[in-house]
């Protein structure tokens, strides 16, 4: 061995924490089991967690805030009317015009809960988890436009080419599903995210951290069904043929990639075992799949919350549901009736669903879009525009407190005025509840150790339990 292995071999191994015994395949083909040093085996954090497991319920576009969580009737009242010059001074809009006219609120509110936490009428389903959840009104971003807002909320970053969210939390704490991936992503909307797979890529981390994206009919992932031909015998000769040039590889060059290539041949050959159970949501109870609003066999954003919930039972760390359809610069009444519709029943039942079975304790359940809209006026009398100052989401289970809402906007939902949440201060307080430091939560690439929040991020202690 030559000192060039040496290195490499020693950099795989103390970077990755990948050894090749970790990567038998003969684990699945009925040989002996995964050795320790597996990349993906569960892992300790910083200090001991209040959760284990992320769902986050992205709906990504910008859901209007003030069509469903942040009543105002002050805009209402100025319903039509110019808004104040000094409100718009520096502001930067995506399209509109700032001096557009203001629009009042499209929807009724009324208070629910015994936390008598404010609810559009077009979110009944919430309405009734509300002492459950937790509501915050007075998120902030730096993005204003959808491809850079979508990093920005999955990523820490407008830039591509940094870990998402999913993948820094399956590098520091691993997973405890040994048939499934880690992180496991929908998309069940009129289309994919803006930001696309950079929304759940590993950035610079090793790919074997990155979201695996399952379908919504068929094969959960493409090629998982051996073609006509094809029985176990060849497929054994042909994996562990394949398996046996990869490290060789690996051995000579110290390839994180390769690593990583040979587990998603080991994974892929679990998950012909494991998917065809997973997917078969019929095994439900009736009334599981009528809480939902699900229906076997016909792709939805309820058929997929729930595989979310079967997916953390069974041990996977992160699921992240896109549902991209919310960006209404024009048609936004009928347009967000019909994402509510789509949304709300499924979204409300997760947590429902969760709590009864024990699981809202360790599972952490996130809801909401990349930025809001503006108070203004787009799209004649029925849109609005990307806003970046003030939006509401709200999040439950693993450690957050349930029943309270935070944060305060002005009497037009222009800007927060109270209890400030940006983004990175979102993510340290989701690392947080995981068990992390999110300032010792890094990788070191280019010269320089990074992390989730960047060189920002504070724990919002109002959201703890």
């Amino acid at each position: 061995m030559n000192k060039s292995d040496k290195i490499n071999r020693r950099w795989f191994i103390e970077q990755c924490g990948v050894g090749l015994g970790a990567l038998a395949l003969n684990h699945l083909l009925g040989g002996a089991g995964l050795a320790e040093t597996n990349p993906l085996a569960p892992k300790k954090p910083h200090f001991a967690p209040k959760a284990k497991n992320v769902i986050f319920l992205f709906m990504a576009g910008g859901p209007s805030h003030m069509e469903l969580f942040d009543n105002k009737p002050m805009l209402a009242k100025f319903d039509g009317t110019l808004p104040p010059p000094e409100l718009l001074k520096g502001y930067r809009s995506a399209f509109i015009n700032p001096n557009s006219k203001l629009l009042g609120p499209r929807f009724k509110f009324a208070r629910y809960g015994q936390s008598g936490a404010e609810l559009s009428e077009l979110l009944p389903h919430t309405a009734k988890i509300v002492d459950d959840i937790a509501i915050v009104k007075s998120m902030v971003t730096d993005a204003f436009n959808h491809a850079p807002g979508q990093l920005m909320m999955n990523t820490g970053s407008m830039i591509f080419g940094r870990p998402s969210m999913g993948s820094w939390v399956v590098y520091g704490l691993g997973s405890e599903a040994e048939d499934l991936p880690a992180f496991v992503v929908f998309s069940t909307g009129a289309k994919g995210p803006s930001g696309g797979n950079s929304c759940w890529g590993s950035g610079f981390l090793p790919t074997v951290y990155q979201g695996v994206q399952f379908r919504n009919v068929g094969d959960p992932v493409l090629y998982l069904s051996n073609p006509q031909g094809v029985d176990a015998g060849l497929q054994k000769d042909s994996i562990e043929t394949i398996s046996r040039l990869n490290r060789m590889r690996l051995d000579s060059v110290g390839d994180p990639e390769i690593a990583t290539r040979i587990s998603s041949f080991e994974m892929a050959a679990k998950m012909q075992h494991s998917a065809p159970d997973l997917i078969d949501i019929s095994k439900e109870p009736k009334h599981v799949l009528e809480m939902y609003g699900a229906e076997p066999g016909k792709p939805s954003f309820a058929n997929s919350v729930l595989m979310a919930r079967r997916l953390v039972e069974r041990g996977v760390r992160f699921v992240q549901i896109f549902h991209e359809a919310w960006d209404q610069h024009g048609n936004l009444v009928k347009s967000l009736t019909a994402n509510c519709k789509d949304t709300d029943q499924a979204s409300a039942a997760l947590i429902q669903d969760l709590k009864q079975r024990g699981l809202l304790k360790d599972t952490i359940v996130v809801w909401g879009g990349e930025f809001g809209r503006t108070p203004m006026v787009q799209g004649g009398n029925d849109g609005r525009d990307h806003h970046p100052n003030a939006f509401t989401m709200w999040m439950a289970g693993g450690g957050i407190k349930p029943g309270i809402t935070i944060g305060e906007t002005d009497d037009l939902g222009f800007n927060v005025t109270g209890d400030r949440v940006h983004v990175h201060d979102l993510h340290a307080t989701l690392l947080h509840l995981l068990g992390f430091d999110h300032e010792k939560l890094t990788h070191r690439f280019q010269g320089r150790d990074f992390r989730l929040t960047d060189v920002q991020g504070l724990v919002i202690d109002k959201l703890l339990a």
